[in-house]
């Protein structure tokens, strides 16, 4: 046999092979005992994990879920502290740069008041983002039911 011929009988063994698979396929699909076995084991499983969440939260242990809420949840505190943190850049820079201009100015009562304001900027500054702070003990142990909606 030349290998054309090889081939030829290679691509109809592959084909005919195909179509009986797709036969049986269609006929598995078509069973109502497959089809019933299929949606037993679906439910079987959602019943699976909805005790299994049980027994977690009857142990306090959180679900995938209730993590993955948690998660959402940080992310947004953190999108909001940076958003309010990049505010306090602006507000320092403007009080810095009026209190440069009302020294270039000579304005003598402007120039301590602006300063003022700036320290004020500094310490609300400190007291959103508090630098390399320990996390405070009762939030290390924050459970997950006490954070979640």
């Amino acid at each position: 046999m030349s290998k054309s011929s090889d081939q030829g009988l290679v691509d109809r063994l592959s084909q005919q092979g195909e179509e009986a698979l797709g036969r049986l396929a269609e006929e598995l699909v078509a069973s109502p005992v497959v089809s019933r076995a299929i949606s037993s084991a679906f439910g079987a499983r959602e019943k699976a994990v909805q005790a299994q969440e049980a027994a977690m939260g009857a142990l306090n242990i959180p679900s995938a879920a209730d993590i993955e809420r948690l998660t959402r949840r940080l992310r947004s505190v953190s999108q909001r502290l940076e958003g309010i943190e990049d505010a306090l850049d602006r507000l320092e820079e403007k009080a810095q740069a009026a209190v440069r201009a009302a020294e270039e100015d000579g304005s003598p009562e402007l120039g301590p008041r602006l300063d003022e304001i700036a320290r004020d900027l500094s310490k609300l500054r400190e007291a959103v983002a508090p630098a390399a702070e320990p996390v405070p003990r009762a939030q290390e142990r924050l459970t997950v039911t006490d954070v979640v909606d």
